[in-house]
């Protein structure tokens, strides 16, 4: 890893959906500012702002589970959970505050890092087709992304040469998954590298919590609307091995427990201490990697980009079941540790992630095709 003494330490700031209630936004935007940090340089999360990108969010966070409607009795419950997320946004490594339409009232940076999350997806349901991403507007010397991902915007719809012509502005691009890597390669005539997940990339450091409901093994259910027969597996699985299974963050009432209100240094800390973990998200599967938990992920049509370019990447296909998979395979994928072939590489993952940021803080101009 590059050493960075006082003299040549940078005024970074990292663009990226950060007040998002939700635990794996959360998290990759604080691993990412704090690796940085890590590094001797001077990280902070770009604050942007905006009235409509709010209303939405706080929208979707009191009804999260659409299309299930959610119950009365939860409405309680989904409004702690999001008045424990605005009480942490203030604890992230923040800028001073501007508005999304307004880059002008920014600061001045060195470096400005785009990424990760769903940066560049331009379907996004409230970010989507905001230029700031793409870097119109930042004031800044030098412009790189870090883990971008287009999200559930397909390679084969193409991207728009408006579109493309804004990341010509970046000096080096890296993507997280492989449609996003595709996109890149078709619109602007290279490849650009594959990095690993600000989550996988940088130590979780969630601050202590008393976890007195966490006492016994248990296995953790990350996601909602899954497949009806994907919750049987689980449920049966679970039943054979005596093992509570606990939901958090929505509710299945096919867990036996619902913790709902949990904040996102609960959920590091949860995700950690599981037996096994079944999700049908992105993070979900990125945090049974990070604690090397045996995991099952079911994939929707909105996730489906992420989790196949997350397991194409660290060979974890097998993870990924479809509907339909026998209950043998579901008993050897919890039963079992996980691979070490996967962990392994992940570690290589981490070195050539980190041999990308060598060089992107130290960028030269990036030549296209």
């Amino acid at each position: 890893m590059e050493q960075t003494s006082k003299n040549n330490s940078l005024k970074i700031g990292v663009l990226t959906f950060h007040r998002c209630i939700n635990y794996g936004s959360y998290w990759q935007a604080r691993c990412l500012a704090e690796g940085l940090q890590a590094r001797g340089h001077q990280a902070e999360i770009l604050d942007h702002d905006s009235d409509q990108v709010n209303q939405a969010e706080w929208t979707c966070a009191l009804q999260p589970v659409l299309p299930t409607r959610v119950p009365k009795s939860d409405y309680a419950l989904y409004r702690e959970k999001t008045l424990k997320f605005f009480r942490l946004f203030p604890t992230l490594p923040l800028s001073n505050r501007f508005a999304l339409n307004n880059p002008a009232a920014m600061d001045n940076y060195d470096l400005v890092v785009v990424g990760s999350d769903e940066v560049w997806n331009l379907s996004h349901p409230w970010f989507g087709g905001c230029s700031l991403f793409y870097g119109d507007g930042l004031k800044t010397q030098k412009l790189i992304s870090y883990a971008a991902s287009f999200g559930n915007y397909d390679a084969t719809w193409g991207m728009e040469p408006t579109w493309a012509e804004k990341l010509r502005k970046f000096d080096l691009i890296s993507v997280r998954d492989e449609n996003s890597q595709n996109i890149i390669k078709n619109a602007l005539g290279f490849e650009p590298e594959m990095v690993l997940d600000p989550c996988l990339q940088f130590p979780v450091l969630p601050d202590a919590r008393n976890l007195e409901n966490l006492t016994k093994p248990y296995v953790a259910v990350y996601g909602h609307n899954f497949s009806e027969s994907f919750a049987r597996e689980i449920r049966n699985w679970a039943d054979s091995r005596q093992l509570p299974l606990i939901s958090i963050g929505y509710r299945n009432d096919w867990a036996d427990e619902q913790w709902i209100t949990a904040d996102p240094h609960d959920f590091a800390h949860f995700m950690a201490q599981a037996e096994a973990v079944a999700t049908n998200f992105f993070h979900g599967c990125v945090f049974a990697l990070r604690n090397a938990r045996p995991f099952v992920c079911e994939s929707s049509p909105y996730r489906r980009h992420k989790l196949q370019g997350l397991m194409t990447k660290i060979g974890g296909e097998k993870h990924l079941l479809p509907e339909g998979t026998p209950s043998d395979i579901y008993r050897a994928r919890l039963n079992e540790p996980l691979d070490q072939e996967i962990t392994q590489k992940i570690e290589r993952l981490r070195k050539t992630s980190n041999t990308y940021l060598d060089r992107a803080l130290g960028t030269k101009q990036l030549q296209f095709a």
